[in-house]
């Protein structure tokens, strides 16, 4: 695993020890980078469920002003923090040790131009995320959410996001969220 593009290109990144964490596949990863290549200068991202860290690093390694890294497993942790010293982008970086719901609660009041949604595949975690994120209203009125799921997940998209763009990649699925735009 390695970063691809920008200030870090090329820097090794280590991977979660065990089987509980899945990171994005390089052609997944610069699939997700070619859909934000104008969104990504200056940006703030969130990372949830960030597993390695290395989406939210590649974002600041391309030009994101600030990414925020959330996950709660303290191995995934302890992994980002010695990603996001390997990148050398410490100084735009900031992990939240928080299950998810508590780290959206605590980024309340904040907006985001990208977040991006990578948890476990199967199961509900991945709406619940997504009515979550609705609830408390981070994302910035032109921003984007990116979702990788199995592409057997089915996402129930809240009511003030629709669904842009499916990608599909042999199994795994990148859904593009966006803001619904109010008809006059």
């Amino acid at each position: 695993m390695r970063v691809i593009s920008g200030s870090a290109r090329g820097r090794m990144l280590q991977a979660v020890p065990g089987k509980d964490t899945r990171p994005t596949t390089d052609k997944v990863k610069e699939s997700v980078f070619n859909i934000l290549q104008f969104r990504l200068y200056d940006a703030v991202m969130l990372d949830l469920f960030a597993g390695t860290g290395q989406m939210g690093i590649e974002a600041l390694s391309r030009g994101a002003a600030r990414a925020v890294f959330v996950d709660c497993a303290p191995k995934a942790i302890s992994v980002i923090r010695r990603n996001i010293a390997a990148a050398r982008v410490e100084e735009r970086a900031e992990i939240l040790n928080l299950p998810y719901q508590q780290a959206l609660q605590k980024l309340q009041g904040q907006k985001f131009d990208i977040l991006f949604l990578d948890p476990p595949y199967g199961g509900e975690l991945l709406n619940s995320a997504l009515k979550v994120v609705e609830s408390f209203d981070i994302l910035s009125s032109d921003g984007i959410i990116i979702c990788e799921s199995s592409v057997e997940d089915t996402i129930i998209c809240p009511d003030t996001f629709a669904v842009h763009k499916t990608y599909r990649y042999g199994t795994i699925c990148l859904t593009a969220l966006c803001r619904k735009v109010e008809n006059d």
